[in-house]
């Protein structure tokens, strides 16, 4: 808006340990084995294997990894286990060889093992001191253990494992390099996967989301969430908030732990049902609202207090909140520019509009803001700073206008937190751009699904873009009742209900720098969405008759060109269906 102008999960390496067995040294495959013993038969001090390969997994992409000819790299799908896996790529006139030396004791047994994926993918062991060994795989398009041997020779102390493909063959990919036995003294990564996580227990239940717990494992350095079998998140801590579900619909949880040794088994599922949709009730705002931005400065605009805002408004979004030096952390200043004698005054107006039966709230962001909620740290403080401004001056929730961006995982836990300090009757409100919601990958269009549950209304900015695509991925000019609509119906086709869209543009032609519409032009807006009537060329396939309302930039600039929106746009929105 033109205001101001007019947890990287921790290492792990899925292991299957491969033990000899009997004469014949047949091998068997166990996932979750403890530390074997030293297969060296000619040992006097039984010692427990450990892993001599380094970086097993990938996840320091390839460290302690060389890869003839640059074919090797770190990426992140597919993985076996983790979050990354070796890719290795084989020239005309090359194999994509990527090895490692590791360290080891003279005349000692070694297990070589790790898991591959693609056509011709070898895995070996040479410079043993004894008997070279590798073995391979013709192919396959899901991952496949390699297992093999070797023993060292008698003054042997290091060894260069390795992997390749085949000349003229596509990529192949490696995760979970295992080269078990006793530790030649260059050290090791753990061998002991994390025991599976026990106490998984379903909490407070959204129409969106379910709060999961669980108790800790005291050897996992991260978690990973499964729901219904699929992976859907990580962290390091015993607790995640699983985001994104549908309302009235019940799911299946698990969860697993692991470090750098590897990844254990899924917990037992537990199962959660979540709550019914609708978005949140926002205090007294009622079904059909009209909302006003007021401004807390003087930039040539009527210089209002709050009392002097028309009745017309249901929700008046304070702008804006301050940042502090405290990353995500805000205040607010009262200008002496509006005129109030004090700040009690200033309270004592809020009080009269809830009085009155209208909504308070703070904005955050402008075109000028510089807030940022970017770590759980700044969400926090977001959180506990929003909540101390409601409680001090009575503002019944906050407007997201960040036009800089934001992190939607972040802003999600910031919203949240301050949800369950404030309640039901917190009211939440956003302001993205155009662009901001094109599209539900987007960071704003992916913060309101999130909280869903929790969000009074998306008055997106129809105003300052130029051109945008509708949901008919036709190009619509804005200034236009076309516009309007047509990218009103992304977001109502795109996950939000309708009591949670709004139509924002700009009080007057001095509001913003370009898309003003006259008030005419939003009413008609409003009844093709509606009713599917007064509709440019564009008509949506149906009416949305729970359409939340609209809203302006801004009440000042409304009062200075005489009320002129806000009179004959409020009455239409109230008389919505």
């Amino acid at each position: 808006m033109d205001r101001v102008r007019q947890g990287r999960p921790g290492f792990r390496r899925r292991f299957g340990a491969v033990i000899a067995v009997g004469a014949a040294s047949a091998l068997a495959v166990t996932a979750l084995a403890a530390p074997a013993q030293s297969a060296d038969a000619g040992a006097t001090n039984v010692q427990a294997d450990v892993n001599v390969a380094k970086n097993a997994g990938f996840e320091s992409d390839l460290s302690n990894w060389t890869c003839a000819a640059g074919s090797g790299a770190a990426v992140t799908s597919p993985v076996h286990g983790g979050t990354k896996a070796l890719k290795a790529t084989p020239s005309g006139q090359g194999t994509a060889e990527c090895s490692q030396v590791v360290k080891v004791k003279p005349n000692s047994t070694y297990r070589l093992s790790s898991w591959v994926q693609g056509s011709y993918a070898y895995l070996g062991a040479r410079g043993t001191g004894t008997t070279d060994v590798s073995t391979w795989t013709p192919g396959n398009s899901a991952w496949q253990q390699l297992s093999t041997s070797f023993t060292t020779g008698a003054n042997t102390t290091s060894v260069t494992v390795y992997t390749h493909g085949w000349y003229g063959q596509s990529a192949y990919y490696v995760d979970d390099v295992n080269v078990f036995g006793p530790d030649g003294g260059g050290g090791t990564d753990p061998v002991e996967i994390p025991a599976v996580p026990s106490g998984l227990a379903a909490g407070t239940t959204t129409s969106t989301s379910v709060d999961l717990s669980w108790t800790p494992v005291s050897t996992a350095t991260a978690y990973t969430v499964y729901r219904d079998g699929t992976k859907v998140a990580s962290t390091s801590g015993a607790s995640a908030t699983v985001t994104g579900l549908t309302p009235e619909t019940t799911y299946s949880f698990q969860v697993s732990a692991s470090n750098a040794a590897g990844e254990s088994a899924k917990s037992t599922a537990v199962s959660a049902r979540t709550d019914k949709g609708g978005g949140g009730d926002g205090g007294t705002v009622p079904k059909h609202a009209l909302t006003g931005y007021w401004q807390n400065f003087n930039n040539g605009a009527t210089v209002q207090k709050l009392r002097d805002v028309s009745s017309q408004y249901d929700i008046i979004a304070v702008s804006f909140a301050d940042a502090t030096t405290t990353p995500g952390q805000i205040t607010f200043n009262l200008d002496p520019a509006v005129g109030y004698s004090s700040t009690a005054d200033f309270k004592a107006d809020i009080a009269a509009k809830h009085a009155a039966g209208k909504s308070v709230i703070l904005s955050v962001g402008g075109e000028k803001g510089t807030i940022s909620v970017n770590s759980d740290a700044s969400a926090t403080a977001f959180a506990n700073s929003a909540y101390a401004l409601m409680q001090e001056y009575g503002f019944d929730g906050v407007d997201i206008d960040l036009e800089n961006g934001l992190n939607p995982t972040y802003m999600t836990k910031a919203l949240r937190q301050l949800s369950a300090k404030a309640g039901s009757k917190l009211v939440l409100t956003m302001a993205p751009q155009t662009i901001d919601m094109q599209s539900t990958s987007g960071g704003y269009f992916q913060t309101a699904l999130n909280v869903k549950d929790i969000l009074t209304v998306v008055n997106m900015q129809y105003y300052n873009s130029g051109s945008m695509l509708g949901c008919d991925g036709k190009v619509y000019s804005q200034g236009s009742v076309d516009f309007l609509t047509a990218l009103a119906c992304i977001q109502l086709e795109g996950g939000l209900d309708p009591s949670q869209v709004g139509i924002g543009v700009p009080a007057s032609t001095r509001g913003a720098g370009s898309g003003y519409v006259a008030p005419s032009v939003v009413n008609n807006a409003l009844d093709c969405l509606t009713r599917g009537t007064g509709c440019g060329s564009f008509k949506p396939s149906k009416t949305y008759p729970g359409l939340r309302g609209a809203m302006t930039w801004s009440t000042n600039w409304d009062a200075t060109a005489g009320h002129a929106w806000s009179n004959a746009v409020g009455p239409k929105v109230h008389s919505l269906p």
